[in-house]
């Protein structure tokens, strides 16, 4: 059956409207979810809930395949769908802790600290700052606190910590720093009462803390900073246990190494000099997100990035090491060995294992999304 040009307006027409109709699905979605947040805080319930979604996007595909949909569209839907819903749920959460009279947020105007001072009064804590320019009235500030949060450069926490003296005995003293051996020794050292470490896994313009993963390496008196990891679990946050020193081995792979090989990789774009804008608009999905989490380097704070590169006591070795296998790499490249670069290509991804299968399931979601976006970039 042959579709006429006015044919073709009156389906766009009917397509229109069940879009128009897809919108105010969305709002009435929204205003739905805005009350089940009231009630999560009302009761102390997190907003993530896993359990929850997972049946949630199970039960959709099902329909979906019985509808004829792909339910692979279904579930995408529905997830960007939810990472809405979780932010509108973002109003203000339970209190675990209404006994405590205050917390102090050491640099808590700094760019990570603002999001737990936010945090915190939504959860109706009474919060101070203390700042630089404080520290003359440091004592006063700091007196009947319950919880003081160290959100300080690299660089200073140590030295911070260190001038903290006097606290109340049962204050819960707590970092966010991303490396942890130092600063937790340094607490333990300062403060007698209870110490945690904590380092959020995420930048300071993340939308929530939903899904957003905390590490937690306890330090002394876990039972009096219970509250804490509770409300933390309460705004949506996954917490990670470890002890400092795995957390720091772990991290020069999980940061260490990923910053330093983007700051080399963007160095050498910018001495060659290539057109950028000619590279985005000739790169497939792939390489254009790779690009992309290189700039995303380069548009952030060069001093918060020396820190976590410099200040990891084995920084060196991890990367000295490193440039000896990319030399090693390079020569195999140099000789025209390619079967020596098949063999160890195979041998890694026999290391890789199923994750590596899982990887490219995954990163296909990434791909379609960096896809949808490219008459953005063009443009």
């Amino acid at each position: 059956m042959s579709i006429s040009p006015n044919d073709l307006d009156k389906l766009r027409v009917q397509i229109d409207g069940i879009d128009s109709e897809l919108v105010k699905l969305l709002a009435k979605r929204a205003a739905i979810t805005t009350k089940v947040g009231q009630y999560k805080s009302q009761v102390g319930l997190p907003i993530y809930v896993p359990e929850r979604e997972a049946q949630l996007i199970a039960k959709r595909r099902a329909e979906a395949e019985d509808s004829g949909v792909s339910p692979v569209l279904v579930e995408d839907l529905l997830r960007r769908i939810m990472r809405e819903s979780y932010h509108t749920q973002n109003v203000s959460y339970l209190c675990t802790n209404p006994t405590i009279k205050k917390i102090v947020v050491v640099g808590g105007a700094g760019a990570l600290g603002r999001i737990f001072v936010d945090m915190f009064r939504r959860s109706d804590y009474q919060v101070e700052l203390l700042e630089k320019d404080d520290w003359s009235n440091a004592q006063t500030i700091l007196k009947d606190a319950g919880l003081v949060l160290v959100a300080v450069p690299i660089k200073l926490t140590d030295s911070i910590i260190a001038s903290l003296n006097g606290l109340p005995e049962d204050c819960v003293l707590a970092d966010i720093t991303s490396t942890k051996e130092k600063p937790l020794a340094a607490m333990l050292k300062a403060h007698q009462g209870p110490v945690l470490g904590l380092h959020p896994m995420f930048g300071p313009d993340v939308p929530s803390l939903v899904k957003q993963v905390i590490v937690v390496c306890h330090g002394r008196h876990t039972e009096q900073y219970q509250w804490l990891l509770e409300q933390m679990r309460i705004w949506g946050g996954i917490l990670q246990e470890c002890d400092a020193k795995e957390h720091d081995d772990a991290m020069v792979f999980i940061q260490v190494m990923r910053h330093f090989c983007s700051f080399v990789f963007g160095s050498h774009l910018a001495s060659e000099n290539p057109d950028l804008q000619r590279l985005i608009t000739l790169s497939s999905p792939i390489y254009r997100l790779e690009l992309a989490m290189v700039g995303r380097l380069f548009a952030q704070d060069p001093a918060l990035y020396a820190d976590i590169i410099f200040d990891n006591k084995d920084s060196v070795a991890r990367l000295t090491e490193f440039n000896t296998n990319f030399t090693e790499a390079l020569k195999l490249v140099e000789s025209g060995d390619k079967a020596e670069f098949i063999q160890q290509f195979s041998k890694v991804g026999t290391w890789f294992g199923d994750y590596a299968k899982q990887c490219l399931v995954n990163s296909k979601k990434l791909l379609l999304k960096a896809d949808d976006d490219r008459s953005i970039d063009c443009d």
